[in-house]
């Protein structure tokens, strides 16, 4: 991590983009379970965190937000998710399908963020020259 107000979005992007990569770790991992009887999907929580940690600071710019973030809140968690019913009897609740979807939407995310990431540092060295 770079410790200067100048990269203050390069830190935020690179912690979305870690969770990106866990979550697509975690896809796999259901994936990989969809045949293990009794397996529950995993997920992980980022956005709430991102959203929670940008709201605390109401009626400032974005840059003044995204400056004030303590980046050690923004940790992504993981968790199982039991509220997803399953409707096998081996009680899994991964749906291949609905993995590949989620799979794609995660990719697109990190490719996304991989661009907002090199365009920051695009924009400095346009500053620098």
């Amino acid at each position: 991590m770079f410790q200067s107000s100048v990269f203050d979005y390069v830190n935020v992007l690179d912690k979305a983009a870690d969770a990106c990569w866990l979550r697509n770790d975690a896809i796999g991992n259901n994936l990989a379970n969809v045949d293990t009887p009794g397996y529950k999907r995993q997920d992980v929580a980022f956005e709430s965190v991102l959203k929670r940690e940008l709201g605390n600071f109401r009626c400032r710019t974005m840059d003044s937000k995204v400056s004030s973030i303590e980046l050690d809140r923004l940790t992504p968690a993981i968790f199982t998710d039991h509220g997803n019913y399953s409707y096998r009897l081996d009680k899994n609740n991964v749906d291949v399908d609905t993995e590949g979807v989620m799979l794609a939407e995660n990719q697109l995310k990190y490719q996304g963020l991989m661009v907002g990431i090199n365009q920051e540092f695009v924009n400095l060295q346009t500053v620098m020259k």
